[in-house]
């Protein structure tokens, strides 16, 4: 036992390390052997490469996404705790815990270890900066204003947005992705306890999203089928390319929303009706008309009196890159239920009656956001259907750099050339 004690290296979430007096050891901890496994079989993603895993790697069951806020005054500071967050990643998503563990139980310990024993449920962790990075209340707080890209925009007011500042922007953004919900919340619970003192916590949201057991498309709090339609050419639709700073070549750009449903109302409409507002047939996912999910859209039938068979305000037309002039984005969506509002708070359109604190974490990937979501949406929540059912509360727009190799940190090209 002590033998293991002295190579607190080797600690893993896998395996728990006993502690002075036996203390861990009696509440039935054992002690890691050689390490957590590796490879895609053991549930690891791995975080190093060319781009950040999250983004193109296939779905997981839960996400854990969080923004924070900086409160450090120096750039160096910063540097500091993006270090700390790509050395304690590297760990997490492997398996580990956070840092090695130590036999001592007089200080906060190097882990919370509530993810001790699971496995890393394929783990990944995927960063982003937002604009308040680079200037914040008209500020150059780290030096860092003349590298901003230029696609990293303010987000435009929409049509119907009802937006939380609580619940919205952020400096810096952790989306962490897993098919463990424990695990994902470990991760980031784990990110800011090293951020104390340099960066806090500004708004969280959990998610989920259930794939079918015969590996079928999940669907939504809708009851419809979610994540049908992809890009044809992933690549091109998702990763950075050389028209923009060096340090985002092989990153891409997350508009993350918060999209209160109101599904009490959704629930008494006809299923016929549901089905023309989003284009879809439910319970196939088909387009209207057709029979197999994955048919085109053919967005040009007209039924028999030569009205469009897909409406013109569908949310499956207006959302089609081909009615927005091949406009793309990779959407990666979970569904969230924070419970029931039963206060006096009541949410457009309906603000009536109980009502779920329900609906979609949407996340989405792209280019550049001027081309994609913020093309796409800015259609969408003037004509489409679905808006008389939901809110967009909450969610900002994070710069996500290319991928972390070896031996470097989270940022590092960014830092580099300031």
């Amino acid at each position: 036992m002590n033998g293991h004690l002295r190579q607190p290296h080797r600690a893993s979430r896998r395996g728990l390390l006993t502690a002075a007096g036996g203390l861990l050891a009696a509440a039935g901890a054992r002690v890691p052997g050689s390490g957590a496994a590796t490879g895609r079989a053991a549930g690891i993603e791995a975080f190093e490469g060319v781009h950040q895993a999250g983004i193109l790697t296939p779905q997981q069951s839960h996400c854990y996404f969080a923004a924070f806020d900086l409160t450090a005054d120096k750039r160096d500071a910063v540097v500091q705790l993006l270090q700390a967050w790509t050395d304690a990643a590297r760990r997490l998503t492997a398996g580990q815990t956070a840092a090695p563990m130590d036999a001592s139980l007089t200080g906060p310990g190097p882990d919370t270890a509530e993810a001790i024993g699971l496995l890393p449920s394929r783990l990944t962790l995927t960063f982003g900066f937002g604009a308040g990075l680079f200037v914040k209340d008209g500020k150059d707080r780290y030096g860092l204003a003349g590298l901003r890209p230029e696609a990293l925009i303010d987000l435009p007011r929409f049509n119907g947005d009802q937006l939380i500042a609580e619940k919205t922007g952020g400096d810096l953004s952790v989306q962490a992705c897993a098919d463990d919900p424990q695990v994902a919340f470990h991760a980031v619970r784990q990110l800011a306890r090293l951020a104390y003192g340099s960066a806090s916590l500004r708004w969280t949201q959990a998610g989920f999203s259930s794939r079918p057991p015969d590996g079928t498309t999940p669907r939504n709090l809708m009851g419809f089928k979610d994540g049908t339609q992809t890009p044809e050419q992933p690549d091109r639709a998702v990763w950075a390319g050389d028209d923009g700073p060096a340090w985002m070549r092989d990153g891409s750009y997350l508009v993350v929303r918060r999209i209160r449903i109101a599904l009490e109302h959704w629930d008494r409409t006809k299923v016929s009706f549901q089905e023309q507002t989003m284009g879809r047939h439910k319970y196939s996912g088909a387009p209207l008309g057709l029979k197999n999910e994955f048919e085109p859209l053919g967005l040009d039938r007209n039924d028999a009196d030569e009205n469009p068979v897909i409406p013109d305000n569908a949310h499956v037309r207006l959302g089609n890159a081909a009615a927005n002039g091949a406009a793309e984005i990779l959407r990666r969506g979970y569904s969230y239920n924070d419970g029931a509002n039963f206060t006096a708070e009541r949410w457009p359109p309906w603000r009536q009656g109980m009502e779920y604190d329900a609906g979609l974490l949407f996340l989405c990937y792209q280019t550049d956001p001027r081309t994609g979501f913020v093309k796409l949406f800015g259609t969408m929540a003037k004509f489409d259907m679905l808006n008389q059912f939901v809110t967009h509360t909450g969610g900002g727009l994070f710069a996500c750099p290319g991928g972390i190799r070896q031996g470097s940190f989270l940022g590092q090209r960014l830092f580099t050339a300031a």
